[in-house]
């Protein structure tokens, strides 16, 4: 398996367990604002902490605060998770 492909299911077993754990204890408002953030440090990912890995974090979680974006999501990362 190559280094991209290992990287890649990392990242997505990191959003899964972010967006499952934030649609069950964040209100709405806060999971979006917390994304933009999250997008916001994606940009700048050649920091040490911050990452690339947090650009499709912040666009899931704004993605469960609209409704129809959610339910694609939530079946993509189902899909992701069990593939």
């Amino acid at each position: 398996m190559s280094r991209i492909r290992q990287f890649w299911k990392k990242t997505l077993a990191v959003v899964n367990k972010a967006a499952i754990w934030s649609d069950r204890h964040l209100p709405p408002g806060v999971r979006s604002g917390l994304g933009l953030l999250c997008m916001a440090g994606g940009v700048v990912g050649f920091l040490p902490i911050l990452g690339f890995w947090m650009l499709p974090l912040g666009v899931v979680l704004i993605s469960l605060d609209i409704p129809p974006l959610r339910r694609r999501v939530l079946r993509w990362l189902a899909r992701q998770q069990s593939g």
